[in-house]
């Protein structure tokens, strides 16, 4: 028997009958990895990812617009903002004011503190006025140790009577169209600070505010020889009545 008959003989075994080969172990198919279940705006239906990029997008338009009104609002004069200067006033006063003094080569050299009062109508139908509230002073203390003070406290009252100075003259008489809107402005946070003082009391109700400014000199350094007087003076503006809206609005 030659070596292919021997080989034949072994793959088909004795007598010609073929036998099996042996078996070999094949491993499973590896199981499909499930899938990731979606999170965010992903997750939710058709319908709310429609409204989320609606908001997203009205966001977005907002951002740019304001961006670009403040940047006309601070660029030097263009042909833009002499065509569209009340829009672009509009939209930044007085909330949104850009002011550099922080840069200016002399920086303010005065303390300005802005105070207020109130007559109140009390419960038994007579009239009272209440002392002097130093705001500027409550602001101070609630900033001072406050890592993150927010933009009322550092802005809102000091940015108010910056805004009502340069809109009035020295007998406080409007100049200008923003006259008006300085004093609204300016009255309707000294409302809101005084309703939080509950000045009217329990069954009183407040019904003129009265504001005024106390600025002091700030002591030049030690090392200096400028001599400034360090006695306050005063600019008491006139008695502004409350609206009868503000009122029913406070009550609420």
């Amino acid at each position: 028997m030659d070596a292919h008959e021997a080989g034949s003989a072994v793959r088909h075994g004795p007598g010609g009958e073929p036998h099996d080969a042996p078996a070999v172990d094949v491993p499973p198919p590896p199981p499909e990895p499930e899938a990731e279940p979606r999170a965010g705006v992903a997750a939710l239906s058709l319908r709310y990812q429609i409204a989320a990029a609606l908001a997203l997008a009205v966001v977005a338009i907002t951002v740019c617009v304001h961006t670009g009104m403040v940047f006309l609002h601070v660029a030097p004069s263009n042909t833009v903002t002499k065509q569209h200067g009340q829009a672009i006033d509009d939209w930044i006063y007085p909330e949104f004011e850009q002011n550099w003094k922080l840069f200016a080569p002399n920086p303010l050299q005065q303390n300005i503190a802005v105070q207020a009062r109130a007559s109140v109508a009390t419960a038994d139908g007579r009239i009272r006025t209440t002392r002097w509230y130093d705001l500027s002073a409550e602001d101070g203390r609630a900033i001072d140790g406050n890592p993150l003070p927010s933009h009322t406290q550092q802005n809102a009252l000091r940015r108010a009577w910056d805004f009502f100075v340069a809109t009035h003259d020295a007998e406080n008489r409007p100049v200008g169209l923003r006259g008006a809107l300085s004093e609204s402005y300016l009255r309707r946070i000294v409302e809101l600070r005084l309703g939080r003082e509950d000045v009217a009391g329990e069954g009183g109700a407040v019904e003129r505010v009265q504001v005024r400014s106390r600025t002091t000199n700030v002591r030049p350094p030690k090392w200096s020889e400028e001599r400034v007087s360090d006695r306050p003076t005063y600019r008491v503006l006139p008695w502004w009545r409350i609206p009868e809206t503000h009122e029913r609005e406070d009550t609420r």
